[in-house]
């Protein structure tokens, strides 16, 4: 099989390329401009393109148009260069499909007797909701919601789903044309029909489900006319809902008097006594929470709530145990986190007593409890943690939090939730997945310390080329040690890890809102390795990888630590023989697609492209688009003269320099994105094509539109297709499809 996919992959030079051999001249649109300048706080601020913010100008329609033409005829002559090649469409396509062959299986949730999960075959477009319950004849399986029934189109994604506690009802939400604005449904289990919603303006609700399956509490929005227009999309409440009511009957229990842009997540003991809320404003790294005694005065639809944490420089999880004592999850003095518990009628941080402590290296991440089959005296207690981004398992005495063992694990990879049945019991499951493993569901018996496959893929696993994955360790300019995951084909490396020549090379990072980039199956990444690429994920500041601290150590004022962090390992990959800056590329999205921005203004000289996806690039008017205005803790606030300087010290479309050499850019934006909005790829294109020295035919400024998706999901074969046209770009810009031969 392996001499079989070489053939089909051939073989890789290592010659100087020249990418620009074949190319197609391309003329730049010109764009709508004005001599705009602005004094913001002492600040002379140019914004040239600004007629490109308004989507529905004319002017902004006729060059998105001709925007178009150039993208299709720069494709034109990229699928000429790619016939016979792996990097052909259909063989692409081919390709990519057969490594997502695969599919999806999720961690069950249990509610009885029924077992909830996702899957997705290998060819479905959505992943569905599937219910597992005994029957006369042994186990069967009930498809509850499917995407592509609700909406055959394809555009209806499946936002979150959760079901009653007793496994008789499922709430869920969906949305339409990628715009994320979630509708809430609920249906019978056992018919399958619905018996409640739609509800709108749902978008990230959480449903914390009271016992009996006839009400639950969740997160609303206002009522537009009740608000100004420019704030429509904020003013989030918590309200209680009785299923089979209309929503404008709801009682409002929680949420007057917090900021606009306050996010709540509520959760409901399995006892139906204790109800917390916990609020955070925007995406600010800090929690507040309260909880409320149900059985008290004032019952569901007036709980009196009592303070666990507010006012704190924090993030603080909280739930009630089977056992009934309160878990706090903190990183409060603890950067990486700890467990601590109380008891729920003393839930204030003065009570709290820790039971894990922070580990100097790993940050921890989740906790699960089990028992003997009596939920009230767990015999154990599970601690998750990410280690220098690899997950660890370790088991430990539920009282005094003392080590007492570890979970074996598949590999060096990543865990998602420790998965328990609400009742109690000794098992736990997970999923597991690394860079070459797709995600499978794994079971521990806390009885005898054995891990199990649970639950694999439905479909056929795809046959994979030897992946050689080592992480590096790269010095910051300021000293601080930064790691990367570099992934290479087996044969393009010595014994020792080492390269054997400089090769086209992608660098992939995000560096930001806490998001850390583990280990994980990706089939854009193996496409490209197995034709003969490196492919580099790197750990930046600003991202979770390391905690708290680290986090913070790339956002607001500190975020350039983000993209020194990025060039540091740019220039070892360069350095240690990996690739060469003509054959180099940067990827990333959203946040990422800032730090790719920031690369390509800050160091052009580093990169022959750049993908550039959804991303965020002017600074100084972000936060009065999308969801800009609750991402202001982690940026900064335009309006505030200090930290207006620290944007423009880096936003990429103010740091366009005429008569600069800029690499290659493919921006790739979604006409339904309600969090980034297009205006800021549109923007920064035509300061690139207007400014760069490079020849349009060498090295394009290329902008990707598409229509009826958003920021988030996507059916199947729209990720395919973009993956497809992504790589192919690449490919094209750093060599990668001159070297490959059929």
């Amino acid at each position: 099989m392996r001499g079989a996919r070489d053939v089909a992959w051939g073989t890789v030079t290592t010659e100087p390329h020249d990418a620009t051999r074949t190319s197609t001249a391309l003329a730049y649109p010109v764009a709508p401009r004005a001599d705009l300048v602005e004094d913001l706080h002492g600040h002379r601020v140019t914004d040239a393109y600004r007629t490109l913010e308004d989507a529905d100008d004319d002017r902004t329609q006729r060059w998105s148009r001709a925007q178009d033409d150039l993208y299709t005829a720069y494709r034109a002559g990229l699928a000429q260069r790619a016939q016979g090649t792996p990097f052909a469409g259909d063989a692409l396509q081919a390709r990519l499909r057969t490594l997502l062959g695969a599919g999806f299986v999720g961690a069950p949730a249990w509610r009885g007797d029924r077992r909830f999960f996702s899957r997705r075959a290998g060819g479905q477009e959505h992943a569905v909701v599937v219910v597992a319950e005994p029957g006369e004849h042994g186990t069967t399986e009930r498809v509850l919601i499917d995407p592509l029934v609700l909406d055959p189109a394809g555009t209806t994604t499946l936002d979150a789903w959760q079901p009653s506690k007793e496994g008789t009802r499922l709430a869920y939400q969906v949305s339409h044309g990628g715009t994320e604005e979630s509708v809430l449904h609920v249906l019978d289990v056992a018919t399958g029909e619905l018996v409640d919603g739609p509800v709108d303006r749902a978008r990230y609700s959480p449903v914390a489900w009271l016992p009996g399956g006839d009400a639950f509490y969740y997160v609303r929005r206002l009522a537009p006319d009740l608000l100004p227009a420019d704030e429509r999309q904020y003013h989030r409440r918590v309200w209680l809902h009785r299923v089979g009511t209309p929503a404008d009957q709801d009682v409002e229990v929680f949420g007057a008097g917090q900021p606009m842009t306050t996010y709540y997540g509520v959760q409901v003991s399995r006892d139906g006594r204790w109800l917390v809320v916990s609020a955070a404003a925007g995406t600010a790294p800090r929690t507040d929470v309260w909880i409320a005694d149900l059985t008290a005065p004032g019952g569901l639809e007036a709980p009196a709530f009592v303070e666990v944490a507010v006012g704190l420089d924090a993030e603080v999880g909280v739930w009630v145990g089977r056992d009934g004592r309160l878990y706090v999850h903190t990183d409060l003095d603890a950067p990486r986190g700890r467990l601590a518990v109380t008891d729920p009628t003393t839930p204030g941080v003065a009570h709290w007593r820790t039971l894990l402590p922070q580990d100097d290296e790993a940050v921890l991440e989740d906790v699960a409890f089990v028992d003997a089959g009596d939920a009230t005296s767990p015999t154990a207690l599970l601690a998750g943690w990410r280690r220098h981004s690899v997950s660890e398992v370790t088991v430990h005495h539920p009282r005094t939090g003392a080590r007492t063992g570890e979970v074996p694990l598949p590999g060096l990879g990543s865990v998602s939730g420790l998965v328990t049945r609400p009742e109690g019991g000794p098992d736990v499951w997970f999923s597991y997945t690394d860079h070459v493993t797709v995600p499978h569901v794994h079971r521990y018996d806390a009885r005898t310390g054995e891990v199990t496959l649970w639950a694999s893929p439905p479909g056929a696993l795809p046959d994979l080329p030897a992946v050689r994955t080592q992480q590096v360790e790269v010095t910051s300019p300021d000293g601080t040690t930064v790691r990367a995951f570099v992934l290479a084909r087996s044969d393009l490396v010595d014994a020792d890890g080492r390269p054997l020549a400089p090769a086209p090379t992608v660098l992939y990072g995000y560096g930001g809102f806490q998001v850390s980039l583990d280990p994980a199956f990706s089939a854009t990444t193996l496409a490209w390795v197995e034709a003969g690429g490196v492919y580099v994920v790197a750990n930046l500041r600003g991202g979770g990888e390391e905690g708290e601290e680290w986090h913070r150590a790339g956002m607001r004022g500190a975020k350039q630590n983000v993209f020194d962090d990025f060039f540091a390992v740019a220039e070892h990959l360069v350095a240690a023989g990996w690739t060469t800056p003509d054959r180099l590329a940067c990827w990333g999205g959203s946040n990422g697609g800032l730090l790719v921005g920031a690369a390509v203004t800050q160091r052009p000289d580093l990169w022959a492209a750049a993908v550039c996806s959804a991303p965020l690039l002017d600074m100084v008017r972000y936060q009065r688009f999308g969801l800009g205005v609750t991402w202001t803790e982690e940026y900064g606030d335009a309006d505030d003269p200090e930290q207006l300087g620290w944007l423009l010290g880096y936003s990429p479309y103010h740091r366009v320099v005429a008569g600069t050499a800029y690499p290659a850019v493919l921006f790739t934006v979604f006409e339904g994105d309600s969090r980034v909005d297009p205006l800021h790829a549109r923007k920064l294109a035509a300061a690139l094509q207007e400014a760069s020295s490079s020849d349009p035919a060498e090295r394009p400024v290329l902008l990707r539109r598409e229509l009826g998706v958003g920021h988030g999901a996507r059916a199947l074969s729209r990720t395919v297709g973009l993956s497809v046209e992504q790589l192919q770009f690449v490919a094209d810009r750093t060599g990668l499809l001159a070297a490959v031969t059929p």
